[in-house]
């Protein structure tokens, strides 16, 4: 076993109507985290109906037949718990973490909303005006709203499942009717489509019988299906340039990269860290502090679980530099080190920062559970979350190497120069 194996004890059971319960014990923790993973996301939606997934991200607090409206909220704030939920393209995370005391009164008020949501036509207007006001507020009204669609528009078509964003259209959220609302939860809120991580101070005996008693009841109904994945046919890389009244010009490189589950991932993680990740990446040495040609660069990566996933680099130039002398730039470097590959202590590096990151995220019994679930969603294997780490210690520089040459190839960018106003 690598030294870099860790050795979460976790237990896995599949309730008798489809519900998959993991339960991780941690007896020194302060509080038990309960997560909820729905597998429906934003690339689940039909055209037409975008933003369902993200609208119950609010609906689910909204009530049910025994707990009052923001009463779920409220009852676990009131307990000394944290409570909150989020929404991606390819999941629904509902998470809470609670004393031990307050555990079982949490899986109930979870079975409770699954069980009995009040979608009712003042809590489904509600809520829509909620979310719109959202998306005024972080994308149309907001400065760089935009980047996110624009960066997806060039990758995907507007009809593939992954060709918009989760937090849907105007006019979609507007068509909806409560009946559309009602059958997207009746479809994808099925036990067959949920998994339930517990981690924290509770044994597994005590946290799957808990799972039984207080969701074992929940009607056993088939897995929802999916769409079949049409294959990605979107534009082939080019520049797309546009004005907006900004603070500053960003120039943004990105790049299709493979699915969220596939091995050269933890490469192109490590490339990526190499090239941008703090004062002594290649980048920020070479274009920030050498030649002055950028004030910043930075990388992402945005990870799709049955698609092409995004791999950006964005820079913001210096004054006087224009966007396309620093895109250039930085695919200069990036051709450089594809053909030379990484230094044996850059390697060190960004291995370093991932551990780092890694077991910082582990260290609450909320980041470990939110963890789990992940692991379990793109690789079907909720145990991964043990050997992860050891994946990547064992990733070489001619493995990091050979996967930025397959997916970051300078060929391949697409370009987004986005232009300030009035930049000089």
């Amino acid at each position: 076993m690598s030294e870099a194996e860790l050795n979460y004890e976790l237990v896995v059971d599949t309730l008798p109507n489809g519900l998959q319960v993991a339960v991780s014990p941690d007896p020194a923790a302060p509080g038990v985290a309960v997560n909820l993973w729905v597998a429906v996301g934003s690339a689940d939606e039909e055209p037409g109906r975008t933003g369902f997934a993200h609208l119950f991200e609010h609906l689910m607090f909204q009530g049910s037949a025994a707990v009052a409206s923001g009463e779920h909220m409220a009852t676990i704030e009131g307990l000394g718990g944290t409570v909150n939920a989020t929404t991606s393209s390819d999941r629904t995370n509902y998470f809470e973490t609670v004393p031990r005391s307050a555990l079982d009164l949490a899986l109930w008020l979870e079975a409770d909303r699954l069980a009995s949501l009040a979608i009712t036509p003042e809590n489904f207007e509600a809520q829509r005006q909620v979310v719109k006001e959202e998306k005024r507020q972080r994308y149309d009204n907001q400065p760089y709203g935009d980047l996110l669609e624009l960066l997806t528009a060039q990758h995907f078509d507007p009809a593939h499942p992954y060709g918009h964003l989760t937090i849907g259209s105007m006019a979609d959220l507007d068509a909806a009717s409560l009946d559309d609302v009602a059958g997207f939860f009746e479809r994808w809120y099925r036990p067959s489509n949920i998994r339930l991580v517990l981690c924290g101070p509770v044994t597994p005996d005590e946290g799957l019988e808990l799972a039984r008693r207080r969701l074992g009841h929940l009607p056993k109904l088939s897995a929802p299906s999916r769409a079949t994945m049409p294959v990605v046919s979107g534009p082939e890389p080019h520049t797309t340039s546009v004005t907006r009244a900004v603070p500053h010009s960003l120039a943004y490189l990105s790049w299709r990269t493979p699915p969220a589950h596939h091995p050269d991932h933890l490469a192109l993680d490590l490339a990526l860290a190499i090239l941008s990740d703090g004062h002594a990446s290649r980048l920020h040495r070479s274009l920030v502090k050498r030649r002055d040609v950028a004030n910043e660069v930075h990388s992402a990566t945005l990870t799709n679980r049955s698609a092409s996933s995004i791999a950006t680099v964005l820079g913001r130039p210096s004054d006087d530099v224009p966007i396309p002398a620093l895109a250039d730039a930085i695919l200069a470097e990036l051709a450089a080190f594809i053909d030379g590959g990484p230094r044996e202590e850059e390697l060190a590096r960004a291995v370093a920062q991932y551990e780092r990151d890694w077991l910082w995220e582990l260290a609450t019994t909320t980041g470990r559970a939110d963890a789990i679930n992940e692991s379990w969603l793109l690789h079907g294997d909720p145990q991964r979350v043990n050997t992860h780490l050891a994946e990547i210690v064992a990733l070489s520089c001619d493995d990091v190497r050979r996967a930025a040459g397959r997916w970051l190839s300078p060929d391949d960018a697409y370009q987004l120069h986005y232009h300030a106003e009035d930049a000089r």
